[in-house]
């Protein structure tokens, strides 16, 4: 398995950078967590509604909101590892960093629009939970949660570019096991938000895949 050259650069520039290197990735995991979590508890509006009363859906905006602060952790930390790897992780993703690059751009253009015209088709909701509106439609016609299917793989394409291979397969565990999480509470709460109108929806139109329909239970 390949590794960065990164033994003698430490000697040079010191201990400081090596602890400044363990504190981005213990920063990463901690950063990964509290997004999940706080991402997680904003799109529960009606349950939380249910124990706090109005103030839920206010609370649940600035819990999306402290949400895309950590995101944004995540993203700087992986940037950093440029320069700040951990030297028993830092495995490169090929020799040739154009590799991780173009794999990245093939990745990511596709999920950046997705993630774009969810964004417009959602409107104030992808920012904050809206009571009173209906279903969004556009792409939501065609799929249930086309933000996560736009957002979650620009994790992993991050780490592709910054030529990882341990960020890069770090990104993919993460969001395979947060996003079904997510989407599991998120669609609880918009059963009890929506109704039946939600149930018919789920039951004709895929989570995340086009023509993934649900099979018809019996």
């Amino acid at each position: 398995m390949l590794r960065n050259k990164n033994k003698l650069w430490y000697q040079q520039t010191g201990v400081e950078s090596l602890v400044f290197a363990w504190l981005n990735l213990v920063s990463l995991h901690m950063s990964a967590l509290l997004f999940a979590y706080l991402t997680t508890l904003s799109v529960m509006p009606v349950t939380r509604e249910e124990r706090r009363g109005e103030k839920a859906w206010e609370e649940c905006a600035k819990l999306r909101s402290i949400s895309f602060v950590f995101a944004g952790i995540m993203i700087l930390n992986t940037i950093f590892w440029l320069w700040f790897p951990v030297p028993e992780l830092a495995w490169v993703l090929s020799p040739e960093p154009l590799f991780g690059i173009i794999i990245g751009t093939i990745i990511g253009v596709p999920c950046f629009i997705i993630m774009m015209i969810a964004l417009r088709n959602a409107g104030k909701e992808m920012h904050a939970p809206q009571k009173g509106i209906q279903l969004h439609g556009g792409i939501y016609k065609k799929i249930r949660h086309p933000g996560a299917v736009g957002e979650m793989p620009l994790y992993v394409v991050i780490a592709l570019f910054v030529n990882s291979l341990f960020l890069s397969v770090w990104m993919t565990i993460f969001i395979l096991v947060f996003t079904p999480i997510h989407i599991y509470y998120e669609e609880k709460d918009l059963l009890k938000r929506f109704g039946d109108v939600y149930t018919e929806y789920r039951r004709t139109t895929p989570a995340v895949f086009p023509g993934l329909k649900r099979r018809k239970s019996g």
